[in-house]
C-alpha cells in the first residue's frame, strides 16, 4: 500500500509531464531561467523502480518523525494590538498575524493530498492546529494548484467559515478553478502583480516550480511565491520551488522599499528533495533553500514543507537535520534560519537565542 501511494503522489505531481512551450499569459506557462522539468514517466519509473528495489530489505526510516507538536498558538493574537507571527500548521500551511489580519498560506487539512479520498499521500502527522481551531482568517493565498498545496475541502470549509470567505489570492489562470467550486472570492495575479487588502499589501512572485491537477492542465496556471506587506512586518512566503535566480531577483525588486532590510521573515521549502536528481528542478535541498535565504537578504527564515507528507525519499525528519549541516557550513546562526514544532507561534519581529527559543519581552 507504501508503494501504491507513492506511485499515486509521482503520478499526481510529475508523470506525463512534457516539454515547456512558448509563454502567453493565458498558459502553458513557463519558469524564468530553465525548461527543465517536471521529470517525465520513464524518470518516475527509473526513481519508483531504485526506491523498490533498495527497500528490500526494507532500509531504516523514520515511520514516526520527530516533529514535535502543538507547542503554544496565540488565539488572541489578533485586532489591531496583534504582535506580527507566523505558526506553523504543518506542511506550507503558516498562518501568518500581521497588520491586523490572519493569512494562511496554501491550505491542506485533509488526511491525503490525493484526488481520491482513500488513497493517496497520508497525513503522516496532524495539523497543528485544527481548522476549527483557527480565528476568522481574512486572506488565503495560493501559490500553486497541486494537490499538496490546494486542497479542496479545506478551501471549501474556508470559503463557509463565520463571518464570512476570506480573500483568495491565487495564481493566473487558477480563478476558474475556484469558481468552479463555488468559490467567488478568489483573486487572479500575474508575477509581479499586487493586491491590497486593508493596511496589508500581497505581490506574486516568480518561483521555478509548475502546475497541474490532472494529466491535461499541465502549466495551465501559474506558480509563484507572495511578499507580504504591512506597517508592522515584511514576510515573504516561497510556496514550493526550485533553486533559480528569481530570489536575487525579488530582493532587487523589494529593495527600494526595504530600506530597514529584507523580509523580517522567509518561509521557504526545505523537504521533498530527495533523490535530487529527479526533484531538483522543482524542490530545493535544504543547502539550497540556505542560498535563497541568503539571495532574499532575508532578516529571518523559516523552513517548512517537510514532516508531514511521504512525497519523496528522505526520512520525513531529516531535513532540519540537513538544514543543521546546512547552516554550519555557511556559518549561520541557527536562529537565522529555524524550523518551529507543529502548532507552535513565533513572533516575527522578536530576537531568538541561538538555541532557537525566544527571548523575554
Amino acid at each position: 500500500m507504501q508503494l501504491l501511494n507513492r506511485w499515486l503522489a509521482c503520478a499526481l505531481c510529475f508523470a506525463f509531464a512534457g516539454a515547456c512551450v512558448a509563454q502567453n499569459r493565458s498558459g502553458p506557462f513557463h519558469n524564468n531561467y530553465s525548461n527543465q522539468g517536471p521529470q517525465g514517466l520513464l524518470d518516475l519509473l527509473h526513481w519508483q523502480w531504485a526506491a523498490a528495489w533498495q527497500s528490500l530489505p526494507p532500509a531504516p526510516r523514520s515511520a514516526t518523525p520527530s516533529v514535535p507538536a502543538n507547542m503554544k498558538f496565540l488565539h488572541a493574537n489578533n485586532g489591531s494590538a496583534q504582535r506580527p507571527s507566523v505558526t506553523w500548521i504543518g506542511h506550507a500551511t503558516v498562518l501568518i498575524q500581521m497588520g491586523g489580519l490572519n493569512i494562511l498560506t496554501d491550505p491542506v487539512f485533509s488526511q491525503r493530498v490525493s484526488p481520491i479520498s482513500w488513497i493517496g499521500p497520508k497525513r503522516m502527522q496532524p495539523p497543528g492546529i485544527e481548522l476549527a481551531e483557527l480565528p476568522h482568517i481574512d486572506v488565503v493565498v495560493i501559490s500553486h494548484n497541486h494537490y499538496d498545496h490546494l486542497d479542496l475541502a479545506s478551501v471549501q470549509a474556508l470559503s463557509r467559515q463565520a463571518g464570512g470567505s476570506p480573500q483568495f489570492l491565487v495564481p493566473l489562470g487558477l480563478k476558474a478553478w475556484f469558481t468552479t467550486q463555488n468559490i467567488l472570492s478568489a483573486i487572479e495575479l500575474d508575477w509581479w502583480q499586487s493586491h491590497s487588502i486593508g493596511p496589508l499589501e500581497v505581490v506574486f512572485t516568480p518561483t521555478q516550480h509548475w502546475s497541474g491537477r490532472g494529466i491535461a492542465d499541465r502549466k495551465q496556471s501559474l506558480w509563484g511565491g507572495f511578499a507580504l506587506f504591512a506597517p508592522n512586518a515584511q514576510v515573504f512566503f516561497a510556496g514550493d520551488t526550485a533553486y533559480s535566480k528569481d530570489f536575487a531577483d525579488i530582493r532587487s525588486h523589494f529593495a527600494p522599499r526595504q530600506t530597514q532590510g529584507g523580509f523580517d521573515v522567509a518561509l521557504i521549502p526545505i523537504g521533498a528533495y530527495e533523490p535530487v536528481w529527479f526533484m531538483g528542478d522543482q524542490h530545493v535541498t535544504p543547502a539550497q533553500a540556505v542560498q535563497i535565504h541568503f539571495d532574499l537578504g532575508a532578516k529571518r527564515s523559516m523552513g517548512i514543507h517537510w514532516g508531514t507528507f511521504e512525497l519523496s525519499d528522505e526520512a520525513l525528519d531529516e531535513p532540519p537535520q540537513a538544514l543543521a549541516r546546512a547552516r554550519l557550513a555557511q556559518n549561520l546562526d541557527d536562529s537565522a534560519f529555524f524550523v518551529i514544532a507543529l502548532g507552535e507561534t513565533r513572533q516575527i519581529l522578536q530576537e531568538v537565542t541561538s538555541q532557537g527559543a525566544q527571548t523575554p519581552d
